[in-house]
């Protein structure tokens, strides 16, 4: 089998997790992915088959669109659910300033990626110096946030929609509205929903998936 499968990752696994399953489920050795998704995510990921799997490396810079879940109030050692939080403030903003916020947080800007990340540091991966305890400096990216819009608010919770540029840490982003809101916030919930032109409403659950189903949803690259 040779080609790309749209795939909903489910929540509670990895990215690996999605790649041993698939093995196991259809007998296929060779696949890979294009783009990663937390444990604590769900949604699409772009899973490569056989030959496909050299074209990695194009599709994981792809453009990429996210509905996120922020929780307001407490600032979070990993950014997400997963770490200890860290009480800030319980000041309520208001609607017209979560939206401020978010305008701000449009366009071209820096990001300082998150410790507790893949981004490899002295040859090793950030997260593991920050769980060995070790103090180190991430650096700065460019990143573009094309659209990202308020969804729903009911205090603690925002919710919103972006659309961003590969390389765009939306834990990050939670952690910068929270910042300007004078709140504290992190990512409390996180679902991809499109890659480029491929999208979530065309993946299939991963439970579901077997040899024939596989085959019969492969898409040519």
């Amino acid at each position: 089998m040779n080609g790309l499968l749209l795939v909903n990752k489910p929540l509670g696994i990895s990215s690996f997790d999605v790649i041993r399953a698939l093995r196991r489920q259809t007998g296929v050795r060779k696949i890979g992915h294009a783009g990663t998704l937390d444990p604590l995510a769900s949604g699409l990921m772009l899973m490569l088959f056989g030959t496909a799997c050299k074209q990695a490396q194009t599709l994981t810079k792809l453009d990429k669109r996210y509905v996120a879940q922020l929780t307001l109030g407490a600032t979070s050692a990993t950014g997400d659910n997963e770490g200890e939080k860290t009480p800030v403030s319980s000041r309520v903003p208001k609607v017209a300033e979560v939206e401020t916020a978010l305008a701000q947080f449009t366009g071209e800007i820096t990001q300082v990626p998150p410790v507790y990340s893949a981004i490899k540091i002295g040859g090793q991966e950030a997260y593991k110096h920050a769980r060995a305890g070790r103090s180190i400096e991430m650096p700065s990216r460019q990143v573009a946030i094309y659209e990202n819009v308020l969804v729903g608010y009911d205090y603690p919770i925002i919710e919103l929609e972006a659309k961003v540029s590969s390389g765009t840490y939306i834990r990050t982003l939670a952690e910068d509205i929270g910042r300007v809101l004078e709140t504290g916030a992190y990512l409390s919930g996180l679902v991809r929903t499109e890659v480029g032109e491929y999208h979530l409403d065309g993946a299939l659950v991963l439970d579901e998936i077997d040899a024939a189903a596989a085959e019969e949803h492969l898409r040519e690259l």
